[in-house]
């Protein structure tokens, strides 16, 4: 009687299947985590600046040393540059109450956050887009799309 290699029997393929399956939601779920903390990071970035401009009195030219000192800091990072500081202080300006942060657009990638306070204007209609491409998984080309083609509007009226 000759031994069944492990690799020829459908015991051995469903296991290899639910490991891969394992795997790749692992990825997925760690990709999550790690964009969630990255998004709160920089809104946490947007709050200092924020809040010393207030405080303080500090311009906007601050931003550009920021920068400065910050990919000096960490030149291997991206995401250091004075638009992005722009951006984060305006994310923070736009979003003061952090369990809204938490709860919806820390789930979202930056790029989808910064086009959606470029693009929407009005808190419920950006709070229903994001909360639209977060259960949808939207690219941030189909929340443009939807974006531009008022596909909110659509939705509240019909």
């Amino acid at each position: 009687m000759s031994a069944i290699l492990p690799s020829q029997s459908p015991e051995y393929d469903h296991l290899i299947a639910d490991l891969k399956d394992r795997i790749q939601r692992a990825q997925v779920r760690s990709a999550l985590a790690v964009n969630k903390e990255l998004v709160l990071l920089y809104w946490q970035i947007g709050q200092e600046i924020l809040q010393r401009q207030t405080e303080q009195g500090w311009g906007s030219k601050v931003i550009d040393h920021i920068a400065k000192d910050l990919r000096q800091a960490f030149p291997d990072m991206k995401g250091f540059s004075p638009r992005n500081l722009h951006y984060m202080r305006a994310f923070a300006e736009t979003y003061p109450d952090e369990a809204i942060l938490q709860q919806v657009f820390a789930n979202l990638p930056w790029g989808h956050n910064i086009r959606l306070m470029e693009a929407v204007k009005a808190p419920e209609e950006r709070l229903w887009y994001a909360q639209q491409a977060m259960v949808h998984g939207w690219s941030r080309n189909i929340l443009m799309t939807h974006i531009d083609s008022g596909f909110y509007r659509q939705q509240q009226d019909g």
